[in-house]
């Protein structure tokens, strides 16, 4: 049964799908959907997605749609996929699906309206606003002080304590990655404070690399795009979150 997803890079929930197929060997055909075009808006996009939204998966003749459950119905209908991405035991797969229903309304709530509010706005006919962008980055904050607090506060390199990482771990890094395209001076601001974070976005970066860099190129070229910023290829040297995390290590030697 042939395997496509429709995504468009530049989204966090179609990088974290992509990402997570590529890693586990999952054979599947990426259709770009180009939000900025808005063909998601087309109507033979929208037999595959009523909403209009990436990503978007059709499995021969099954169609699903939202980011997270692509995630868990990839896990389950894939072979050879390890059991820690989405586990098998009950009360460990309920508490992967406390983070993802949690991340809906907290992480991806304050970062999408932060990012948006700033600095992406434009490219789709949004402006820049920045009393909601204000109010965003105080939803923003408080998540990601919950991550360090809460889903990162048991031993282990990743969410819930797991010494492997999980689709709630390969789907929230997503979405803090979108922080590439701040201005230095707001992504210096947010992200600084923690330090937990930083190292668990490098900590997922490993675990899934090289896929993740490769996926990650169309943000960070969109990131030279919007600062006039040379175009750099190499994720290690291209990649101010990388840079704040090497920094936070160099301070402590």
């Amino acid at each position: 049964m042939s395997l496509k997803v429709y995504a468009d890079r530049m989204s966090q929930p179609a990088r974290a799908v992509l990402i997570f197929c590529k890693v586990n060997g999952i054979e599947f055909e990426e259709i770009k959907v180009d939000l900025v075009k808005k063909e998601n808006r087309l109507p033979e996009f929208k037999a595959i997605n009523p909403f209009g939204q990436v990503p978007s998966l059709a499995h021969g003749d099954f169609k699903l749609f939202e980011s997270h459950a692509i995630l868990s119905y990839l896990a389950c209908a894939s072979p050879g996929v390890a059991d820690h991405w989405y586990p098998s035991d009950l009360q460990k797969r309920a508490k992967i699906n406390s983070v993802l229903d949690w991340h809906h309304s907290n992480l991806r709530r304050g970062g999408v309206g932060f990012v948006l509010y700033t600095i992406l706005g434009p490219l789709i006919g949004v402006p820049i606003n920045p009393e909601a962008a204000a109010e965003a980055e105080k939803v923003l904050a408080s998540s990601l002080s919950k991550i360090e607090s809460v889903w990162l506060n048991d031993n282990g390199n990743f969410l819930l304590g797991n010494k492997e990482p999980s689709i709630a771990d390969i789907s929230l890094v997503c979405e803090i990655m979108e922080f590439e395209v701040l201005p230095e001076e707001d992504r210096i601001r947010v992200l600084t404070p923690f330090k937990k974070v930083l190292k668990w976005i490098e900590d997922t970066r490993i675990a899934t690399s090289p896929h993740f860099e490769e996926v990650h190129k169309t943000l960070l070229a969109a990131k030279s795009f919007l600062h006039k910023l040379p175009v750099d290829e190499n994720y290690e040297t291209a990649s101010s979150i990388k840079a704040m995390f090497d920094m936070e290590i160099a301070q402590e030697l």
